[in-house]
């Protein structure tokens, strides 16, 4: 029988699991972290929080910006393109997912005081946008699986705003940002990126839609 420590194991003998397109190992696995992660569980990072250093979430904090947490597991199937003619007949992936009853009210608290909720990743919509489909307002403290797909034609419910990366072409995670700003802006917005050379996917650049 085997009585030891998992985790142990896991760090001694397993590797961080990286994204297809990246071929090699990194030097510091910890590139590939958020400063923030706490919880282990996923298979790649929620890489628009790359962008944050400590320094930055309190520099955000002193200027009035009120910080929650939320948490998701990414499962590989983030990586599968959509491979269907016609979207509606792509089967989403599910994942894990927890809202904690603290962050549902500070949520609440912002959207009754007409502040805007801006979530970090795709990562966060997906809780977000859960956690609200069973309330009429705000969201509700979650902790399950969510299969929600977000597509264009969807409506959102408490997202305002949202950071993101640039993301790769035929994926789950471009029909969502498509659906929060619309198709023709985020054609424009990625040719836009091409031509200035930014960076895309994992360790790319970031956009901020409002």
């Amino acid at each position: 029988s085997f009585d030891q420590p998992l985790d142990a194991y896991l760090d001694l003998l397993g590797t961080v699991p990286l994204p297809p397109y990246i071929h090699e190992p990194l030097e510091d696995p910890e590139r590939y972290q958020t400063v923030y992660s706490r919880v282990k569980g996923s298979v790649a990072a929620p890489t628009a929080g790359l962008h944050f250093t400590r320094e930055l979430i309190a520099r955000a904090k002193e200027l009035g910006i009120e910080w929650a947490s939320v948490l998701l597991h990414v499962g590989l199937d983030t990586f599968r393109p959509v491979t269907e003619d016609s979207v509606e007949e792509h089967a989403i992936h599910t994942e894990y997912c927890h809202l904690s009853e603290e962050t549902a009210q500070i949520i609440n608290r912002a959207k009754a005081e007409g502040r805007r909720v801006i979530a970090v990743g795709t990562t966060s919509v997906r809780v977000l946008e859960t956690a609200a489909q069973r309330v009429s307002w705000g969201v509700e403290a979650w902790d399950g699986p969510t299969g929600l797909f977000i597509y264009p034609g969807y409506r959102f419910r408490v997202v305002d705003a949202m950071i993101t990366n640039f993301h790769l072409p035929r994926s789950s995670l471009l029909m969502l940002v498509s659906a929060f700003a619309g198709m023709r802006h985020i054609r424009h917005a990625y040719a836009e990126a091409i031509r200035l050379g930014y960076r895309f996917y994992s360790f790319g650049d970031a956009m901020l839609i409002l």
